[in-house]
């Protein structure tokens, strides 16, 4: 769940609430607990060699096909910046460094890159000229030469695309900016006209290749829309791109798809707001322009957060008209798209537990109801994650998709970098693809084996992931942790190392088995079962998710009475809502959660998200937020739980989870609450992450030790 404050209401309601409670808070990391009888005391030390263990091996935030072929690039580091390297693509030993940096010992933070169509050149972001602070659009030609400097910004800036004449390079930026784009970042502290005071629009911005010195960027795109995502029309004159009114982090959710000619006026060509059939009032994302410029695709469904893309493919008229599915039914979950030709589209998606890359062939008119679909076998599926790091679930290609490359890896197998030819034989798996990268090699996981499991529940067949308890011995009884995942509309998919502050790999090298659940609401098959939890949070999701313990606990050595339950946003609210409805769970650790749906309403940052869930807002349907809320049912909760959120998330409130251990305390339940100075709903901070993960780890081992 991502979004903005609903500002009025907080700004005229809430905001002494919100500023008294953090205040008492303070601006460091207070814990407030109720004692309870630990069964054990977890040994830290332990714990500490295995958060050490984890983050093994050389990580790979992005990687770039040229377009002829020749040469691959990618970063080396993490997502905010590394070392950008060149190499051959049949070797990629043979890597060169490039960089703005004057000095080959200076090292800047460099990220986002993107081809030239020629290939002969590179163009990346960089700080070198204000190290760490505004970074700035820079090219390479790849020859020695050094990298110029192509623009002065001030703000925030990303996903820089060169338009197809190779003469500019538009990029999304927030002239301006105090925070990143998005939810999840920390929300800037309330002060001024909540909802018009400060706020921040992302626009397209563009600037020339070969200007004689350094720019500003001319924002193209209107001053009064908050752009997500854009792409080219192939011939560099117009853009097509997903945007709202501002406040940006709200409005995604009613975002609209827009085509504009450089120069000219945005044109709204959909909003799903005013179509009927399957996509009124459903999400958007991921446009790309056909190449004839005739139709658009994109990406249409219910989605729950931006950038956690999956539903159907569409398609629409460039000049506006009814939307066609090219999808219907499929018990997939596209995430990704790309044209090879008029007639012919590549689409990443989520199938089950796998990623795989398909090439659907359009029949009939694009244009029109006509249009049909049809597709062959897989071109790669593989049990694990796949991206080349700009989208989920995106890659990078050749100009003519003869060759795609991406990184991935699974729970068993490092980050290594990829390649599938279309047209060529490919097994599944990553056996079946080209290894290009062998930057992790001989690198072991410290933790134990994982399997996809699927299990029956009423009318649907739910997928998940089983991690075994390191050194697993199938004589011995384990306790059994059952995580979450945020959403509701994600999947876990196999990967490998931690995602964020509560780590999997960390339960299992402790000891633990750990069930990772894709129930209903869940990508991976199909828009109906991603739907299947509207009006219903809580409640068939969490049958599917017990019925995942009971087809555990049939199939291995799990100790019934040392079952567990965790997770991180729609993760926090199945959380505390799950503890209210069963006894099954014997300790509980929620992150950054929801306790009552009727208060988050007015006091998040992200109210649009909801609608499309819940069916009114909750003025008009109380009753049906009501239902899901934990708050409602606080005296069936007996489970000792540990309550972790970030001061300023605007996404799930910390008053949200003070709600939950206040309740739990007044009940006398074993809790405590952790609230974490300066950060959003996606922690930033390396040590408050750490402190998460020594927390939930201490906490189950204190209430269910591992054996």
């Amino acid at each position: 769940m991502f979004g903005v404050p609903a500002y009025k209401i907080i700004g005229r309601r809430l905001l002494p609430c919100v500023v008294l409670l953090f205040s008492a808070f303070g601006i460091s990391l207070i814990a407030y607990a109720q004692s309870g009888s630990p069964a054990a005391s977890p040994d830290r030390g332990h714990i500490e060699d295995v958060l050490e263990s984890l983050n093994r091996g050389r990580n790979v935030s992005q990687v770039a096909l040229s377009p002829d072929g020749k040469r691959l690039a990618w970063i080396e580091g993490a997502r905010g910046g590394g070392d950008i390297r060149v190499a051959p693509v049949d070797d990629l030993k043979k890597s060169e460094r490039v960089t703005a940096a004057s000095k080959p010992t200076e090292h800047c933070r460099e990220s986002d890159i993107s081809w030239e169509p020629d290939s002969k050149a590179l163009a990346f972001f960089s700080d070198c000229a204000q190290p760490g602070d505004q970074a700035d659009l820079y090219l390479s030609r790849l020859d020695g030469s050094a990298a110029r400097r192509l623009t002065t910004l001030r703000g925030y800036e990303g996903s820089p695309a060169f338009a197809p004449d190779g003469t500019k390079v538009a990029f999304l930026y927030v002239e301006g900016a105090t925070r990143p784009a998005g939810a999840l970042a920390a929300m800037k502290p309330p002060a001024g006209v909540i909802g018009e005071d400060g706020v921040e629009i992302q626009r397209v911005a563009v600037a020339p290749v070969n200007a004689a010195a350094p720019v500003p960027a001319t924002q193209v795109t209107p001053a009064n829309l908050h752009v997500y995502e854009f792409d080219w029309a192939h011939d560099s004159k117009s853009l097509a791109y997903i945007a709202a009114d501002p406040p940006g982090e709200n409005n995604w959710w009613v975002a609209k798809l827009y085509t504009q000619a450089l120069g000219g006026q945005a044109k709204p060509i959909l909003d799903t707001a005013e179509v009927k059939g399957p996509l009124h009032g459903m999400q958007i994302a991921v446009p790309r322009w056909s190449p004839d410029g005739k139709a658009i695709a994109f990406i249409g469904g219910l989605m729950s957060d931006q950038g956690s893309t999956g539903g159907d493919v569409w398609i629409v008229p460039a000049g506006g008209g009814p939307p066609e599915d090219l999808t219907p039914g499929r018990p997939t979950s596209p995430a990704w798209i790309a044209w090879e030709d008029d007639e012919h589209l590549f689409v990443s998606e989520l199938a089950g537990g796998n990623s795989q890359l398909m090439r659907f062939r359009l029949q009939g008119d694009r244009t029109s109801e006509s249009v049909a679909t049809s597709f062959g076998a897989p071109i790669f599926s593989i049990p694990g994650s796949v991206s080349d790091g700009r989208l989920e679930m995106s890659l990078s290609s050749t100009a003519d998709h003869s060759m795609f490359v991406f990184r991935a890896s699974t729970f068993d197998r490092p980050m290594e970098i990829y390649a599938a030819k279309p047209g060529t034989v490919m097994s599944s798996g990553l056996e079946g693809v080209i290894q290009l990268s062998h930057l992790n090699d001989g690198v072991e996981p410290t933790w134990g084996k994982s399997v996809s499991l699927s299990w029956k529940n009423e009318s649907f067949r739910v997928q998940g992931w089983l991690m075994l308890p390191k050194d697993y011995d199938p004589a011995k009884k384990y306790p059994l942790i059952v995580e979450v995942h945020g959403g509701p509309a994600a999947a876990v998919v196999a990967q490998w190392g931690p995602r964020g502050g509560i780590s999997a790999q960390a339960f299992s090298a402790m000891g633990y088995f750990v069930l990772e659940p894709n129930p209903r609401g869940s990508f991976g098959q199909g828009e109906e079962f991603t739907q299947a939890n509207r009006k219903d949070f809580g409640h068939g999701d969490l049958r599917d998710i017990l019925a995942g313990v009971d087809a555990v606990i049939a199939k291995y050595p799990v100790d019934p009475e040392r079952v567990g339950l965790t997770g991180w946003s729609y993760g926090g609210f199945m959380t505390m809502f799950a503890v209210t409805q069963t006894g099954r769970f014997k300790a509980a650790v929620a992150g950054a959660g929801i306790s009552d749906w009727l208060s988050y309403y007015g006091e998040n940052s992200i109210d649009q998200w909801m609608i499309p869930y819940f069916g009114a807002s909750v003025y008009d349907d109380p009753a049906v937020y009501a239902k899901s809320s934990a708050i409602d049912f606080i005296k069936q909760a007996h489970t000792p739980a540990l309550v972790i959120v970030g001061d300023r998330d605007g996404e799930c409130p910390a008053p949200q989870s003070y709600e939950f251990w206040h309740a739990l305390r007044d009940e006398h339940v074993p809790t405590e609450l952790v609230v974490y100075p300066n950060e959003g709903h996606g922690f930033v901070d390396p040590a408050h992450r750490r402190d998460v993960m020594e927390r939930t780890v201490e906490w189950f081992a204190r209430y269910m030790p591992p054996s």
